[in-house]
């Protein structure tokens, strides 16, 4: 019952944070990078480890109980990651580029939003029933209706990171290269997994 949920965080890919533009200093944009990617690495692993939780609770047999608290601690998990990574970019300050601090806000503010939606999902897991099991399972796979919503949605500016100076940047640090993870590749959907990354090939 729990299959959608790990098939929409595996199949959908939500960027990390996105600023652009063209830099005369990439020293300056590296030193910038380097700021926010260290404060990157935990939050990566906190949604990589959340990921993994969903998608080991996918088991038939789970108890609604067990997946209701799995999955609303995997969400709320993601919540505090993505506040985190706002905070992050907003602590670093406007990135040396072309309209750096526009680019910033926006990111901020979608790096905010997403840890409100997610917020959101791990509420509406929290409602459901699980004393039906059939209630349950039509509560669970429109949560995961949601999440796909979610990995669908307004990526514009966060989009903007794989490209440019600070998304190059960005892709060389240690701190914003996509954790390790204990799931196997094939459990998911085969897709890129829901965690952030900043990898610019990606």
């Amino acid at each position: 019952m729990n299959k959608k949920l790990a098939a929409a965080l595996s199949g959908g890919s939500v960027l990390l944070m996105a600023l652009s533009g063209c830099s005369d200093d990439s020293g300056k944009v590296n030193d910038w990078a380097k700021k926010v990617c260290d404060q990157v690495q935990p939050q990566l692993t906190k949604i990589a480890n959340a990921n993994t939780s969903i998608q080991q609770a996918t088991s038939d047999s789970s108890k609604p109980t067990d997946v209701q608290k799995t999955d609303a601690a995997a969400f709320q998990s993601i919540s505090d990651a993505y506040k985190a990574l706002g905070a992050a970019v907003d602590g670093a300050g406007a990135p040396p580029v072309e309209d750096g601090e526009k680019t910033q806000k926006e990111a901020v503010s979608e790096l905010n939003a997403t840890s409100t939606a997610y917020a959101g999902l791990k509420s509406d897991v929290d409602d459901l029933d699980t004393k039906d099991q059939a209630k349950f399972a039509d509560g669970l796979k429109g949560v995961a209706d949601d999440l796909d919503k979610l990995s669908a949605s307004g990526d514009e500016a966060l989009q903007k990171l794989q490209s440019g100076d600070v998304g190059a940047a960005m892709a060389k640090q240690p701190g914003c290269q996509r954790p390790k993870t204990s799931v196997p590749a094939d459990s998911g959907s085969g897709g890129s997994s829901a965690e952030p990354s900043a990898d610019a090939s990606s």
